[in-house]
This record gives structure tokens, sequence and C-alpha cells, in this order.
């Protein structure tokens, strides 16, 4: 799997607020444009998220799922953007006080994405998830899902 980290100068309970409000995800996840709806038990287990992918004209609607969580510590998913395929993605929170490390580690496991070589894939992914990381981390240093 593709990893990346970051220390976030904010406590881990503020960057979990951003991640539990599920209306939020497309302001910090690259890739996502809009979200159409969230279940009202997200980040519970088996929850979705359902979003857009891609820029307009060309977006593909479909959702992500929640397949692991443990509140405040971590969320693992299975994203879906077909026909493009689905991601596994782990994200996880280690407090530090007033400061957290954030890690997310995701690859493809279904669909064309798959059919990329790892060697090609992952950079790439590392790519975007070091923006998203940067998003997550402005999102919970102002505020968001408070």
């Amino acid at each position: 799997m593709s990893t990346v980290s970051r220390v976030f100068n904010s406590p881990a309970e503020d960057v979990w607020k951003v991640i539990a409000d599920g209306w939020l995800y497309s302001g910090w996840v690259v890739g996502a444009s809009r979200i159409r709806a969230v279940d009202g038990h997200w980040p519970e287990l088996g929850a979705r998220l359902h979003h857009s992918v891609g820029a307009w004209p060309l977006l593909i609607d479909d959702s992500s799922r929640v397949t692991a969580v443990e509140p405040g510590r971590s969320l693992e998913l299975v994203a879906r953007g077909w026909p493009i395929g689905e991601a596994k993605v782990a994200i996880t929170l280690e407090d530090m006080g007033a400061q957290c490390r954030v890690t997310i580690a995701e690859d493809a496991i279904k669909g064309p994405g798959k059919l990329i070589p790892k060697l090609v894939r992952d950079p790439v992914i590392d790519v975007r998830n070091t923006e998203t990381l940067k998003r997550l981390e402005l999102m919970a240093a102002g505020g968001a899902g408070r």
C-alpha cells in the first residue's frame, strides 16, 4: 500500500471531528467533487458516503463504505469510483497531545486501477494523499467539524 504521514499542529480530537463529519469529505479528499448523501450513522461500521468524483461535466457518482473504525483513532474504507475501480483506504491518528500524526495508506483492490503496476501506482497515490493530508490539516486547524 502507498503510505504517507504528516504531523499536524492540531490535537487528534480536532482532526477526528473533520473525519467524522461525512459532509466535509469532499473538502479534504483530493478527487472527491461533492457529497450527495451521508448515512446517518457515519462513520460507524458499514456506513456509506455517497460522493461524486471528477470534474463537471465528467462526474462519476459512487460511494465509500466504512469497513473498520476505532473512533478517534482510525478509519478504514473501501472507496469506489467505477469504472476506475475500488481502493482500500486506512486513515490512522496518533495522538501526540497538542499535535497528532496522521497516516493514510491506500491501494487499488478492484478494477482497472489494480492493473496499473505498483511501481507507477504508488507514487501517484502518494502525491494525491500528501495533498489530502495538507487539506485535512488546514480544515482541522480552522475548526471544521466542531
